[in-house]
């Protein structure tokens, strides 16, 4: 039998768990120093219903906290929706469920691409065991979101339990498509959701078994970057105008870097690092210099803040491991003269593109 807690008493009655410790304080005090949560025996349990019954709820109010486990039967039982299958909208709420097993799903595909990613989002496989998945009941539910408000919640599913992982919602592009093979055999086009943590722990997803875990940095071969590498999407015309976009002019600038820097006898590297679960990397590396090189296509105020972010994460992470690392920006052209002095400020190295080489602006 489960032990009666807080977030449980808190789904049943569809209340805040605040609520709920609110009256544990008030019947029995604080927890002892060395107890980290509550567990209640039945006695216990039973005050607390009854102390519940009379509190007024409000509509919508959510239960569970991130990180609580329960049974999934409990939470459509308090919150409505379908009992099976990866995607459920609540019934008396506007909240989506995601429940997530890539290791479960793997026969349907939903381990290849399924997982939480270098840019701290999640994605996501649409529902649709065999042919092409569309953007019809869960799919469509997940595609409109965002413009009508509805909070996506996802859960690590580990049947009959449920971990909760936070509140998320749909980034930009929404999603892409990816071919995976069906319960069929036959490949099929898959949807791809790319969700975005608004409240949540993604390290308490489940691992992708075919996502690479590393313990270490590992630095390997560069090569250069082509447009082979972009995820275009497909059918395009299910998506909104601005998901659709897709340049290759930042692969063009990487790559003519890495050349220039192999001519300069500094070839680069690929660096890849470990980080809450997953893997980030940088463009490239410049082992020799220790240089950690973030690309960007326009040196547009917005790129350039995106840029000098991105760069100072890769290279606080890669000290944290010992590696040489100092921050550079890659630009297809010079910036303005406080983005300069910004820069500076912060030990970045701007690389910006110089007639057939590139100008460095060191801090």
């Amino acid at each position: 039998m489960d032990p009666t807690t807080p977030a449980l008493l808190a789904l049943e009655a569809g209340v805040s768990q605040k609520r709920v410790r609110d009256i544990l304080r008030d019947l029995y005090g604080t927890l002892p120093a060395d107890t980290t949560r509550w567990v209640l025996d039945d006695l216990q349990a039973e005050e607390v219903r009854s102390r519940l019954a009379a509190v007024d709820r409000s509509p919508g109010e959510w239960a569970l906290e991130v990180g609580d486990t329960v049974r999934r039967k409990q939470l459509h039982r308090q919150y409505g929706g379908g009992q099976q299958g990866g995607i459920s909208s609540s019934s008396r709420t506007s909240d989506i469920f995601i429940f997530t097993n890539p290791a479960r799903g793997s026969r349907y595909g939903y381990d290849l691409h399924e997982g939480l990613q270098p840019d701290g989002s999640f994605a996501y496989t649409g529902e649709g065991q065999s042919g092409n998945q569309a953007f019809t009941r869960g799919n469509k539910s997940l595609l409109n979101a965002a413009d009508e408000g509805r909070m996506i919640r996802v859960f690590n599913a580990q049947p009959p339990y449920a971990t909760y992982v936070g509140a998320f919602t749909t980034g930009d592009p929404v999603c892409a498509f990816h071919e995976i093979p069906g319960a069929d055999g036959h490949q099929r086009r898959a949807i791809i959701f790319n969700l975005v943590p608004l409240d949540a722990n993604a390290t308490l997803l489940a691992p992708n078994p075919g996502q690479l875990r590393l313990l270490k940095p590992q630095i390997g071969r560069w090569d250069p970057p082509d447009a082979s590498d972009i995820n275009v999407i497909v059918d395009a015309t299910e998506l909104p105008p601005g998901d659709r976009v897709v340049s290759r002019q930042e692969f063009q600038l990487q790559a003519d870097f890495g050349s220039w820097l192999i001519e300069r006898g500094t070839p680069p590297s690929r660096l890849r690092l470990p980080v809450a679960g997953a893997i980030i990397e940088p463009d490239l590396y410049v082992q020799d210099e220790g240089w950690v090189v973030e690309a960007k296509k326009s040196t547009g105020r917005e790129y350039v803040r995106m840029a000098i972010g991105q760069v100072l994460d890769y290279t606080h992470n890669a000290r944290t491991f010992d590696a040489e690392a100092r921050p550079m920006i890659l630009l297809p052209g010079r910036v303005d003269a406080d983005l300069q002095e910004l820069t500076a400020d912060l030990g970045i190295t701007v690389a910006s593109r110089d007639g057939d080489g590139f100008e460095l602006a060191l801090p």
